[in-house]
């Protein structure tokens, strides 16, 4: 799959008859609408993710299934614990076809290379969900609205013949959601020991530093709370190794414009187009009256840490997941990752983005104004 995404520009133009006039920067914009799906040859495999413990998404799963593997010929992979359902196991007309399928087990087997495409079936969880399966490159992820909100799923089921054929065929829009690359280094404290000649192992007081790293690409939002404490949670911020802020507060949320319509917005921020490159920078519940959301360019690096003033942890979640405590001299670094998620479109970027506010969150939903008549002007 090959997938065009150009950039902002911004040039420099003289006008060639008078050299003394002033040079003119004059943007060009990307039309969001220009990024389209187009394959380098014909896809052979996906990757059907589905809505675990959800009975009503086992019709859609087996149609879908029989029709990729049947009729489409693509080899399907699917998660090992999704065929392990009694009520999918258990189904002699559907082992035939399952008996083809390619299983994987999360954080165990790596199908990063295997994959050309990814089918989600349920709401927006399932695309958060594949998207935490892959921490390099994405496939394209064509999410079909099987769930309860579904603001990241513009896919109707009832045509899915039509529209897979469209998209294997190459004929589809296509908008690449950023991600956040985090980085989560923990310090471990442990007393130091010394073995005396004897072999009796000893402690004393002092403490004995090692540090582990673990990485996280995220789609939504990186929270940071105060957990389980009821004293407020006490954390620096730091932009590109500048200290920026204290928040004091329940918590900070760090998004992508992608998670603005998630957590953030709940939180009283602004709904940012997944097209525009930024991070959102939320506080949650803050001790003050002045602490807005801020929007951030996505090329910056966010470091949250404890405060030295802090009288308790915090506890940090990415995309409400992997949920971890964070302690004295942990960090936890942010910045927008290289490995976008390539969401195909069911019209365009923007038309969908729209329809999403609309129908999912009735953006400005309000009773029209009543028209006012001649008469009733004069009165």
């Amino acid at each position: 799959m090959l997938t065009v995404m150009k950039f902002n520009q911004c040039v420099l133009q003289e006008n060639p008859e008078n050299h003394s006039e002033n040079r003119v920067w004059k943007w060009h914009i990307q039309d969001p609408a220009s990024q389209r799906l187009t394959w380098n040859k014909p896809p052979k495999s996906v990757l059907v993710i589905k809505k675990i413990r959800d009975a009503g998404l086992l019709q859609p799963f087996k149609e879908l299934c029989m029709f990729l593997t049947e009729v489409k010929n693509l080899i399907v992979y699917v998660e090992k614990k999704v065929l392990d359902d009694p009520a999918i196991s258990d189904d002699e007309n559907f082992t035939v076809v399952s008996k083809k399928f390619c299983t994987f087990r999360e954080d165990l087997d790596d199908i990063s290379n295997r994959v050309d495409f990814i089918i989600c079936l349920g709401g927006d969880g399932t695309l958060l969900y594949a998207s935490s399966l892959f921490q390099e490159s994405v496939p394209p992820v064509m999410a079909f609205h099987l769930g309860s909100l579904g603001f990241l799923t513009p896919f109707k089921f009832d045509t899915y013949q039509s529209q897979l054929t469209q998209i294997i065929e190459g004929n589809a829009a296509i908008i690449l959601r950023s991600r956040l690359k985090v980085c989560v280094l923990k310090e471990n404290w442990e007393k130091m020991a010394r073995v005396e000649e004897k072999g009796i192992i000893l402690t004393n007081g002092d403490l004995e530093s090692s540090r582990n790293t673990m990485q996280y690409q995220v789609l939504n939002e990186v929270v940071v709370d105060r957990g389980p404490s009821s004293y407020l949670s006490n954390v620096d911020l730091f932009l590109d190794g500048h200290l920026i802020t204290t928040v004091q507060g329940d918590g900070l949320i760090v998004s992508t414009p992608t998670g603005s319509t998630a957590y953030a917005v709940a939180a009283g921020a602004s709904m940012i187009h997944p097209n525009v490159p930024a991070i959102m920078i939320t506080p949650i519940c803050p001790h003050s009256l002045s602490f807005r959301p801020i929007v951030v360019p996505a090329g910056v690096q966010l470091k949250i840490m404890l405060s030295c003033e802090a009288r308790n942890t915090a506890w940090v979640s990415f995309d409400g997941r992997k949920r971890q405590e964070i302690c004295h001299g942990d960090s936890i670094t942010i910045t927008t990752s290289c490995f976008p998620v390539p969401s195909i479109c069911f019209r365009d970027p923007v038309n969908d983005w729209f329809e999403s506010l609309a129908q999912c969150l009735h953006w400005n939903v309000r009773k029209k104004q009543n028209y006012l008549s001649s008469e009733d002007e004069d009165n």
